[in-house]
């Protein structure tokens, strides 16, 4: 039996072909768009051909790129609006298509309309966006007709650039869904009031493009079905916009399920896997074309189940795609235990791309730099010692034995992980097992000799060629009288349950460990992570029904276990903001609702029977607790380097050893990639 057939019996619906007009898709699922920043850099086409090529050889039915403007209104970034502008993009489309002729690939056409970084951002309305640089200029009747053209020339230049069709973003808040909702558009003329005249304006822009393209080119409308928003679309709008596109001529519907400044998680860790699907396959019901659905599908069973049920047709993996690129080629050979699988932590992609920062993934830092890091066969085998099985130590040791270098790792523990090994146990951050099950089959793939239990000396690395260390931390002890005081715990113990904690519960430090410990001691329940009915309760979300925007009305009901805490830090500004752009909100909103106080700019004066002394802002104050728990950061574990060094030796220092603030695990797995690919 072949590979190929293989993957067929496991996966039959995700590797049955598809036929969208005169193109047939291989598979069924896509890489969905992703902007990374790519298309801005000097060297553009080349950095995209390789990034979006290697995806083409990873297996994928379809690629759909990053948002491409239409109009110098429609934001910063990438534009296709010019023929001088065509060949760029000609050499990605050609890449792609060398790569794997039978994967189509289709440009997005976005025009971010108010949250556009424009010098003069335009809208149905001057209305300003919450997350808006400016209140935007209301388009008069020729400013409407100059967008609905600019689309109609994008996408007939889309065409010329060799793309196989183009992808109609209406969702999400930008310029063509803040026509259609009421708040955003308070026009009286025929662009606005109805019903009829707020979805004027995307079914002429569809009419022109189809006009523009002929009926052979892949025309995919992106809708948001349920928008996550009070006062958002109504179901029947929804599917009454949906078969007008369909009449129009859109091959393909992509269902969305957020506006940017919606205040609902809808891709983070915390919200399970296709929690959003079932609402792609009730519009399904309505029509007769295709529908792509996305969201927090992370694997190839999770696609099959979810195509299975009949939700969708398509299914879209976007970040999936930055964390492995062959997910789908090992899905096919049977091979889903070598999977890299994206953990939606946000922090190298989503976070960067709305930071102004070239995308990567924390657990592939060649995502996005496939030019730049290059594994390739190591020149001369190398014996290397790698110490210390976390993130860094696990990201070195399976690059430099996949380079061919012998590879013993040791770690002092009896599991591989290091610290997440913790992060693991967070409710909602279930997704860290999948990462330590991928190393942990790298390790078997790439013959690593693998010493568990075993805290090592210098003596113990004689005759290793290299030695890197990546030992790690060690939790900070603050110097604070009484911080032995038995009511104080650190928070290793309470994360592995070793420490009991108490119904009043101070924590010493709000980084991002402060707020993982606040919401472990907080949460009550099934982890909405793990069960669409909880997130949904969590969140307002109403599937069942699915008022306007599913969410107007719904109160969210965040269980809690009744803690009284409060969580502390020492600096002034705002708690919590250091955390992640675009994660960050869903752990302070949380804990808000569910009661956590939090205090900022804290002088710790000491603890004792009475509780934690504090003073804030000149005022001294008694925290009545049971418990205190010091999450006040970390020092670099350096105690094997400091023997190695004073014995004449070198050693590599990578991840939390080499740099401790934050536990940042982006930081080291990157660090630990450069390295791999270099000794």
């Amino acid at each position: 039996m072949t590979a190929q057939s293989i993957g067929k019996v496991k996966y039959p619906h995700v590797f049955s072909p598809l036929q969208i007009g005169p193109h047939r898709l291989k598979n069924r699922i896509l890489m969905g768009s992703m902007h990374t920043g790519l298309e801005d850099v000097p060297n553009a086409a080349e950095r995209l051909s390789a990034y979006f090529a290697e995806r083409a050889r990873g297996g994928v039915g379809m690629i759909i790129t990053g948002g491409i403007t239409p109009h110098p209104s429609g934001g910063r970034g990438a534009k296709l609006s010019e023929p001088a502008e065509v060949p760029m993009h000609r050499q990605v489309t050609d890449a792609v298509h060398a790569a794997d002729p039978d994967v189509k690939i289709v440009m997005q056409i976005l025009h971010s309309g108010p949250i556009a970084h424009a010098e003069q951002p335009v809208g149905p309305s001057a209305v300003k966006s919450r997350i808006g640089p400016a209140v935007p200029k209301e388009l008069d009747e020729d400013g409407i007709e100059e967008q609905i053209a600019a689309f109609a020339n994008c996408a007939a230049l889309a065409r010329a650039a060799g793309y196989d069709g183009v992808e109609i973003i209406g969702s999400a808040g930008y310029l063509i869904s803040t026509f259609l909702v009421e708040k955003t558009n308070l026009r009286t003329d025929r662009w606005g009031g109805s019903w009829e005249n707020r979805m004027r304006f995307p079914l002429e822009i569809v009419r022109r493009v189809r006009a523009a393209v002929g009926p052979d080119f892949i025309l995919i409308f992106r809708i948001s079905a349920m928008d996550m928003l009070q006062g958002g679309l109504a179901w029947e709008e929804v599917v009454s916009l949906a078969k007008g596109l369909e009449a129009e001529g859109v091959n393909v519907i992509s269902t969305h399920f957020c506006w940017h400044e919606s205040l609902v998680p809808t891709i983070a860790t915390m919200v399970p896997r296709a929690a959003f699907t079932q609402v792609t396959g009730r519009l399904r019901k309505e029509l007769s074309i295709p529908l792509i659905t996305s969201n927090r599908i992370n694997m190839p069973h999770v696609a099959e189940e979810v195509l299975a049920r009949g939700d969708a047709d398509l299914v879209s993996m976007a970040r999936p795609m930055l964390a492995d690129p062959d997910l789908v080629n090992k899905a096919l050979e049977g091979r889903e235990d070598e999977i890299n699988t994206c953990i939606a932590c946000n922090q190298a992609c989503l976070d960067h791309t709305f930071t102004g920062k070239l995308t990567s993934c924390l657990v592939n830092a060649r995502a996005c730099r496939e030019t730049e890091v290059i594994v390739a066969p190591a020149r001369t085998a190398k014996r290397i010692a790698v110490v210390g099985a976390g993130p860094a130590g696990l990201a070195f040791a399976t690059i430099a034995a996949e380079r061919g270098h012998a590879v013993t790792l040791f770690d002092a523990a009896d599991e591989i992980g290091g610290q997440f090994n913790l992060a693991k146990r967070i409710p909602g951050k279930e997704e860290f097992y999948e990462t330590l099950r991928y190393f942990g089959r790298m390790i078997d793939l790439h013959g690593i000799d693998l010493r568990l239990g075993k805290r090592v000396g210098a003596a113990d690395l004689d005759g290793f060629d290299e030695v890197v260390l990546a030992t790690g931390i060690e939790p900070r002890t603050p110097d604070v009288p009484g911080i032995d005081h038995p009511k104080v715990v650190r928070y290793i113990d309470v994360i592995t349950g070793k420490a009991r904690v108490g119904q009043k519960v101070a924590i010493m430090g709000a980084g991002g460990i402060g707020f993982d410990v606040a919401e472990l001691i907080t949460h009550e329940g099934t982890s909405g992570a793990l069960d669409i009915d909880v997130f949904a309760r969590e969140w307002g979300i109403d599937f069942r029904n699915h008022p306007r925007g599913g969410v107007t009305g719904i109160e969210p009901q965040v269980a809690s276990n009744g803690r009284e805490v409060t969580l502390l830090q020492r600096k002034a500004s705002a708690v919590g903001k250091g955390l992640g752009r675009t994660t960050g909100w869903t752990h302070r909103l949380t804990l808000q609702r569910r009661g956590v106080q939090m205090v900022a700019g804290v002088d710790y004066r000491r603890v004792d029977d009475a509780g934690l002394h504090l003073t804030i802002e000149g005022e001294e104050r008694v925290l009545d607790v049971d418990t205190v728990i010091v999450c006040a950061g970390q020092e670099p574990a350096r105690e094997l380097f400091n023997e190695l060094a004073a014995a004449g030796r070198e050693a590599h220092l990578i991840g939390g050893a080499y740099e401790a603030g934050e536990l940042d695990a982006k930081r080291a797995i990157k660090q630990a990639t450069e390295l791999a690919v270099a000794i």
